[in-house]
């Protein structure tokens, strides 16, 4: 005689199995699905189709919306993780357009949780990226990109920052002092380039630009040689006409 997990594994499997039909159903209904349609397309009975569009609103993975379902808040997180990476393949393919077009390794960061994140970087063999030298998350106060992020800040989080990582020399060019640093920062215009020259890297230069991501403080940089300084800001105002080419920048629009 079968135990009573025996028999009811088999009944539990085929409710999982059939809901995820129905998840599957609705997704492919942006205007969402009223249950008889539901139904047919999945070929469940009617009744079972109505326990089951209950017990996955009641959960919150869909949302009865004048007589149809759509997918609800928790669906939509369950495929957060995907919707992450493709965001990411967005913005990795955006810098990439812009290298070639520029000529230039292109970086894009973020400041979450009080911490500078360096999503995406796109170089080449002919234009090598700046090599991390020094802990990026640890050294704000000498990078372009890091300073354009602090100074996106409000001056509590600016300075709540630098208590954290405290401002030092990582080469003879840094602003080490930290009220020169706030000056600095403070003074910045709201869409002004960030220049930094041989602050985080002897040999290099680097400028930075905030951008748009949702509720993030993001930014765009750029990186040169020294001695092909001279086409910086050029560079600069090239990413941002190629950035004005899209009236919404998928990649950067959304949150990371």
């Amino acid at each position: 005689m079968a135990t009573a997990s025996q028999t009811s594994a088999p009944t539990l499997i085929g409710s999982v199995q059939r809901a995820l039909r129905l998840l599957e159903a609705v997704s492919s209904h942006p205007d969402g699905a009223p249950a008889k349609q539901l139904a047919r397309e999945t070929g469940l009975p009617l009744p079972t189709t109505y326990h089951l569009l209950r017990t996955l609103t009641h959960e919150g993975y869909l949302l009865r919306e004048k007589g149809v379902f759509v997918l609800g808040d928790a669906a939509v997180r369950l495929a957060g993780g995907g919707g992450v990476q493709n965001r990411r393949i967005k913005i990795e393919d955006s810098l990439a357009r812009w290298r070639d077009a520029i000529g230039v390794p292109v970086y894009f960061a973020v400041y979450r949780e009080g911490e500078i994140d360096l999503v995406a970087v796109a170089d080449s063999p002919a234009a090598p990226a700046v090599e991390e030298s020094a802990d990026f998350r640890a050294t704000a106060h000498a990078h372009a990109i890091g300073q354009c992020l602090l100074s996106q800040l409000d001056l509590k989080s600016r300075q709540d920052h630098l208590d954290r990582h405290p401002v030092e020399a990582i080469t003879p060019h840094t602003l080490s002092n930290r009220r020169a640093l706030l000056e600095r920062l403070g003074g910045l215009g709201r869409m002004e380039p960030l220049v930094e020259r041989q602050e985080y890297a002897l040999g290099t230069v680097c400028a930075a630009i905030p951008v748009t991501a949702g509720p993030l403080t993001a930014a765009l940089a750029i990186s040169l040689p020294l001695h092909l300084e001279e086409r910086l800001l050029p560079a600069v105002d090239q990413l941002r006409t190629e950035i004005e080419k899209l009236s919404r920048p998928p990649a950067f629009s959304i949150s990371i």
